[in-house]
């Protein structure tokens, strides 16, 4: 056990250092390769160890011990266009590695309980090295999250109860050169970093092949000393568009799901509330709140499954008065360095095991281009050569590979 523990945690460090780009928002669809493969689905369903986090209840349906490590590998393809006459450049920021690292074990009486490292969040671009008199402001943006969590749960006929007390890890880096508008390179001194809590709690029923389930996820609190504030007030000189704190809080999430199982098919479907539009610096760029839904398919035997999935969530991101300083600062700042706008999420994956103790899971996520244009005019207005609307493009593959040991 002991043993089993080391390599897991050794696993996660070794990946953490990596940036991350996600889907719903900032998000990922799913934490794990099962959950990845049928679109993000796993309140209603349990996925093992990996369980820990989206519904902590879950993890009551490993029998002895079962330690699952891996990552998930994100090829973000981004190109915005904010110069009059330059056309659009390729973000640089399009190859990501994000870690998780799950254990749970089945401690008799109806408890269960578990540790694990997980990637879950992250966002970025990097346009340091675009060309020409806007260069699209050579911004270079990083956001990565990583959660550490110890899931407890206790069950007891069909009913399961969990809670996952959860530390989260942040770092927040924004660069940019804005010269052209007389504020010069931005002042926001490295990569600021932050320490988090929250909690996870999880419910779930199982009667005669269905499974019902329910999960809360609260907010987590962060603060990036430096970053924001400074971004927003030395961008164009304008105290009027300036974000005035430095807190970016990760917002609370409720979600309901069921999953039925019969004779080797296993049909399951969740839904997720994120609250965007409440929490600290999301809601002072605009977010809207997000509603996502999601569709999964599986079809396992002895040693092998094969699962698909399909994943939606309207885009966070909406369009402000770009005639204002204000306006256009958020959409430059959202469709530029945050572009977290992608909506339809297509999953296939499976798993083969080994034997009873090893098996190993893949899976594979396609997102189609989702384009946003919004009105930057105010920016125009300062600068001819800045265009009058910014416009992104963004489309993304993932594939999530990972190794289970149950014994």
């Amino acid at each position: 056990m002991k043993r089993s523990i080391k390599i897991a945690v050794a696993a996660a460090l070794a990946l953490s250092g990596t940036s991350a780009f996600a889907t719903n928002g900032d998000h990922l669809i799913g934490l794990g390769a099962k959950a990845r493969g049928m679109g993000g689905v796993g309140i209603g369903m349990s996925h093992g160890a990996e369980s820990a986090l989206v519904n902590p209840a879950m993890i009551t349906s490993v029998k002895g011990t079962e330690v699952s490590f891996g990552g998930t590998v994100f090829m973000p393809d981004v190109k915005t266009d904010m110069g009059a006459n330059e056309g659009a450049y390729s973000s640089d920021a399009d190859l990501s590695v994000i870690p998780e690292v799950s254990l749970a074990q089945n401690a008799g009486n109806g408890f269960s309980w578990g540790v694990g490292m997980w990637g879950t969040a992250g966002m970025g671009t990097d346009y340091r090295d675009a060309t020409g008199t806007i260069a699209n402001l050579k911004m270079v943006t990083n956001l990565q999250l990583m959660q550490f969590g110890v899931p407890l749960a206790y069950k007891t006929g069909g009913l399961s109860l969990g809670i996952a007390p959860v530390l989260q890890y942040g770092s927040l880096d924004i660069n940019y050169d804005a010269t052209q508008f007389g504020a010069g390179v931005s002042d926001t001194k490295g990569v600021a970093q932050d320490f988090g809590m929250g909690y996870n709690l999880g419910v779930a029923y199982e009667m005669e092949g269905l499974t019902v389930g329910a999960s809360y996820k609260s907010a987590i609190d962060m603060e990036y000393k430096g970053q924001i504030k400074t971004a927003t007030t030395e961008f164009n000189g304008v105290a009027g568009t300036a974000i005035l704190s430095d807190h970016l809080e990760q917002p609370a999430e409720m979600g309901l799901g069921a999953s039925y199982t019969m004779e080797g098919h296993t049909f399951a479907v969740d839904y997720k509330k994120i609250k965007w539009s409440d929490a600290k610096g999301y809601k002072d760029f605009g977010w809207d709140d997000q509603n996502v839904y999601i569709v999964g398919y599986q079809y396992a035997q002895n040693n092998w499954a094969l699962r698909a999935g399909y994943n939606h969530s309207k885009s966070p991101i909406k369009e402000h008065n770009g005639a204002t300083a204000q306006g256009a600062l958020d959409n430059m700042f959202n469709l530029l360095g945050f572009p977290a706008m992608v909506e339809d999420h297509y999953t296939i994956g499976g798993t083969y095991a080994f034997n009873k103790m090893t098996s190993i899971d893949l899976a594979y996520v396609y997102v189609p281009e989702a384009t946003e244009r919004f009105s930057i005019a105010a920016f125009n207005g300062m600068n001819a050569n800045v265009a009058t609307t910014i416009e992104t493009k963004h489309s993304q593959d993932a594939l999530s590979v990972q190794v289970n040991f149950a014994f």
